[in-house]
Formats: C-alpha cells, structure tokens, sequence
C-alpha cells in the first residue's frame, strides 16, 4: 500500500475549500431581508396572479322559529362551514394617499366552484381599483368578499415583508430567537416587533380605519438571509372579549428571481378560540410592462 504525503500549503487550501462559508451576523441578514423588501416593493406593482382562498369558519345553525321539550334547553353547536374563493390578485398604492405602502387588490372570479365574472372582466375591474384614489373601492372589495358569505376576511398579510425595508426596520425591534428549519432549508429565528403602528395592521370598522402595530417571527434561510417566512400577530381592545388575528406568510423565489408570497395562512380568535381560518395560495405570479 502505497501513502501520497500532500504538501502543507495544498492541504491547507484543499480544507479551506471545504469549509462552511461563515453565518452572515445581524446586521447582514438584516441588509440581505430589507433588499428583498425592496426588490419586492419595486416589482409587485408589476405583477399579477390567481389567488384561492379556502375559509373555514365554525357557525351557528340558524336559529328555529319555535323549539318546544327538551330542545329548547339545548344550544346549537356550532358547525364546520368551507368556502373557496378564487380572484384575480395584484397590488397597488393609493393614488391619493400620502403614504407609498402598497396594498392588495382582488376581483372575485369564482364562489364554491360556481363562476362569478371572467377573469379578463376580474382583471379589467382590478385595474381601476388600483388607479382608485382611496379606500373606499378596498373596502367594496372586502364587502364584495363579505356577499359571498365570508367572515373575518384579512388583507394585505401576503405583503408583510414590506414591513423590512430599511424604512419599516427604523421603527422595529429585532433580536435573534433560536434555528430551525423551513422545508429543506436550515433557518434562523428572529423575533421581531413594531415600536410604531405607521406600518401595522389595517382594521376596518364601520366606517373608520386604524392601524395597529404587529409582532411575530422572521425565519431567513441560514446561508444568506433570504426571507423564508414571517409570521405576525396583534391583538385588538375590546372589553368584554380577547380578540387575536394571527398569520404566517411562506414565502419563495420566483422565476423573475426575487421572493413572492406562496401562500398565508390567517387565523382569528376569540377568548383563545380559533374562530375562522383562512387559507391563500398563489398561482406563479406573472410580470407586465404596464
């Protein structure tokens, strides 16, 4: 048996080939998050897709006009209602508005398989809501959305990561949270919180808006920061009951070579009690000149 003896300096290069690359530190990954944020800013506008939702929600079987015996001492338990809900999806800004954030406009195509409008009118009518001055046409989209028998409806969650630019990074705080892993990838947890509502939630009630500010967990691909999931939460006042709206947004390289939203996955709470679920997904986004 022959030993081939290598020279120190090869073997020393031949191991240096083989190390891991080291872990990018805080700031980095913090640089590599917001350039995705804005990368992602800048093309949305552009891009347009098909989103499904599917929504479970518990609800009370309507109430009888008249229970006599013992049925009218028992008190209906509530049942599992599925919906699904396919639009036409893209993003804008309000051209009125003195803030640049964008946000979600869709026009409903089908309801529980049944065709509402086409997709070349759902697309005709997105593009004059995203040259809509205000909210009002966002709020029609949600009462549109409420017609068709859905509850608890959120939006805007599959922009979260707008929420990292270096802007939205000014009023947060960061700090490191543990590892884990996101399908194949190896990931780092970082545990995030917004000091200022100015990029929170926005709530509907009535006819007022408010936002609120959001907290969650940022998971970003271990070798070089990509943003592979943000899950965000916020709890809403109210006196008699504890109102929780939680979500998680998956997020993955698309095609034109930066990060889109794949799917979200939102639920509202009552008292600790999932009340409604609502689950996106997202056809391959599609990129237009105008």
């Amino acid at each position: 048996m022959e030993i081939m003896l290598l020279p120190a300096a090869l073997l020393s290069m031949l191991l240096a080939t083989q190390a891991p690359a080291p872990q990018p530190t805080l700031p980095e990954i913090l640089a590599r998050v917001a350039e995705e944020a804005e990368v992602l800013a800048q093309n949305a506008p552009k891009a347009l897709t098909q989103e499904t939702l599917e929504q479970r929600t518990m609800v009370l079987p309507p109430r009888a006009l008249l229970r006599v015996g013992k049925a009218a001492t028992v008190t209906p338990k509530p049942k599992l209602l599925v919906r699904e809900i396919v639009s036409e999806y893209s993003v804008g800004s309000l051209k009125e508005s003195d803030s640049p954030d964008l946000v979600e406009f869709r026009q409903v195509v089908s309801v529980d398989g049944r065709r509402v409008q086409s997709a070349e009118h759902a697309r005709h009518a997105l593009s004059l809501g995203i040259q809509s001055p205000n909210d009002r046409v966002r709020k029609r989209m949600l009462e549109d959305f409420a017609k068709h028998g859905l509850v608890d409806v959120a939006t805007d969650y599959g922009l979260i990561l707008l929420a990292f630019t270096k802007r939205g990074l000014a009023n947060m705080q960061v700090t490191p949270a543990g590892e884990t892993r996101v399908g194949a990838e190896d990931a780092l947890i970082f545990s995030w919180r917004q000091t200022s509502a100015a990029g929170g939630e926005l709530d509907f009630f009535g006819n007022q808006s408010v936002r609120r500010p959001l907290q969650g967990m940022l998971y970003v691909r271990k070798s070089d920061g990509l943003p592979l999931r943000v899950q965000a939460w916020a709890e809403h006042p109210d006196a008699k009951r504890t109102i929780r709206d939680e979500a998680a947004v998956e997020y993955a390289l698309s095609t034109h070579g930066f990060v889109m939203p794949a799917s979200v996955v939102h639920r509202h709470l009552v008292d600790g009690e999932l009340k409604t679920e609502n689950l996106y997904r997202y056809e391959p986004f599609k990129l237009f000149s105008a």
